[in-house]
């Protein structure tokens, strides 16, 4: 998708007031688009909260380029190259004028973030483009399979999600190398979380993130997902997505003592979070397509207030 650059020979460093306006469009980016990670990171120290919402504004672009509808996949694909291609040469060390791609290079500079790690992010949106051109050479009613096993599916969560546990623990500081696969087990969690949310969205969009294997074990085709006359036929599979979800959270509860004390909060937030978000759904018996489930801004802000009260403690 996007070669290597050379480091600059002299490298580019931002003068003060050019970070401070980076890193407020990071922040505001955050705030508008992260409904859930934006919660956890007010917990944080600030410039680790600053370096957060660094990364996930490269994400969000990310994302929004992958999923433009109003572009043929082929261009999108393009575009995606073009902006990893100004990552790279950001983070090589030549000037850029990108708010976001300084803050990001700033923040990647402090916390010492592989670009591997930035790569494989770019690289897991680029699977959703990918997914594009399926719907061009198969028919289906509604969508098409993209994951025809569970590994195949963990895949693309590692590179959209598992990632992302990756980078998070690069910020928030850690010492023993058992956190790295904690981490990632905490970030497949929550990506199996958003697709059980996300089923009917998905669908519409033409995206099927339940693998092959899963759907015709409960007798279930693509073409359900979008119609749903009854909600209750999806309850066996969605309830047995969460289950494994449910075993990866487990790893949230190892992985919090092995960071960094000042960034422990904010983890257990979001955690707790997203925690909360599966057992809400369970608890409408997994129907997830009468209307988007959600916490709500009250129940988002009680674990906040709690997450304070441990970084006080």
């Amino acid at each position: 998708m996007s070669a290597a650059v050379q480091q600059a020979p002299t490298p580019f460093v931002a003068t003060e007031s050019q970070l401070a306006v980076a890193y407020s469009v990071c922040r505001s980016i955050t705030r508008s688009a992260a409904k859930n990670f934006y919660y956890a990171f007010l917990v944080l120290p600030r410039p680790k909260r600053q370096a957060l919402c660094a990364v996930y504004a490269f994400m969000r672009r990310c994302d929004d380029i992958a999923d433009d509808p109003t572009l043929p996949a082929q261009e999108r694909r393009q575009r995606l190259a073009s902006w990893l291609d100004a990552a790279h040469r950001a983070l090589a060390g030549y000037a850029t004028d990108e708010p976001v791609l300084l803050a990001l290079t700033d923040a990647q500079r402090r916390y010492n973030i592989p670009v591997d790690l930035l790569d494989q992010l770019a690289f897991g949106t680029e699977m959703d483009v990918e997914g594009e051109d399926l719907l061009l050479c198969e028919t289906a009613e509604v969508g098409v399979i993209r994951y025809r096993t569970f590994e195949d599916l963990r895949v693309y969560c590692h590179r959209v999600a598992s990632v992302v546990g990756l980078v998070c623990i690069r910020i928030f500081g850690y010492r023993d190398p058992t956190a790295e696969p904690l981490a990632e087990k905490c970030g497949l969690a929550f990506q199996l979380t958003n697709i059980i949310r996300d089923v009917k969205e998905d669908a519409a969009m033409g995206r099927v993130y339940l693998p092959e294997e899963d759907l015709a074990k409960f007798g279930i085709s693509p073409a359900e997902l979008g119609s749903a006359v009854d909600p209750a036929r999806f309850r066996p599979l969605l309830a047995m997505e969460a289950d494994r979800a449910r075993q990866d959270y487990r790893a949230g509860d190892e992985l919090v003592p092995l960071i960094d004390e000042d960034s422990q909060p904010a983890l257990w937030v979001l955690i707790t979070i997203y925690r909360r978000l599966l057992e809400k759904i369970a608890q409408a018996q997994y129907d997830v397509f009468s209307s988007k489930i959600t916490l709500t801004v009250r129940e988002k802000l009680t674990v906040l207030a709690r997450g304070f009260m441990k970084r006080m403690a």
